[in-house]
């Protein structure tokens, strides 16, 4: 299967699901912080953060929201060297025991995810850290799972999953190109 899986109505449900769940899960937004992974990551954290502002009373989305760079955290840096290093902007109030909910668009093997982790361990203590990602593609590397997932699809590892974004690409869409399965 090739073409549009997600189109902009489908986006906004799923990440309409995951705020609900997140605040479900956590009893409230008292204590979350939201950290996109860039490039796409981040305006995902936006958006959920402007979400959950319009359900808790008293959420600032601007305040709780940042980005986490994780450039230097990756384990491919010697195939790639020619990255560009971005900012990590944390919230004034820094994340040390606040539930940190990590975003980002594709989780596929872990690998991002654990550059995140160490990135994370380096800027605070958090109480706790939890994943949010808009698509799951599965063939996971490594032991980490995500909390909360916009749309899980299976793919064969010769397919790729682009998400783009109106922020980033002028479009909202999730499209499966390549692969036979």
């Amino acid at each position: 299967m090739t073409g549009t899986i997600l189109g902009s109505p489908d986006i906004d449900r799923a990440l309409t699901r995951i705020a609900h769940e997140i605040l479900e899960r956590n009893g409230g937004a008292a204590n979350i912080v939201l950290l996109g992974i860039p490039t796409r990551g981040l305006p995902l954290a936006e958006r959920l953060a402007a979400k959950i502002a319009t359900v808790e009373s008293g959420f600032d989305a601007r305040e709780r929201c940042g980005a986490l760079d994780i450039t230097m955290y990756r384990d491919d840096l010697y195939r790639q060297p020619t990255r560009t290093i971005g900012p990590t902007t944390l919230p004034p109030q820094g994340i040390d025991d606040a539930v940190v909910i990590l975003v980002d668009d594709v989780f596929h093997t872990g690998r991002t995810i654990r550059a995140a982790l160490d990135a994370v361990k380096d800027v605070g203590r958090p109480q706790s850290v939890q994943l949010a990602v808009l698509v799951d593609r599965g063939h996971r590397e490594l032991p980490i799972r995500a909390d909360f997932v916009g749309k899980n699809i299976p793919t064969s590892r010769s397919e790729r999953v682009d998400v783009h974004l109106t922020e980033v690409d002028g479009e909202d869409a999730v499209i499966l190109t390549g692969g036979e399965r």
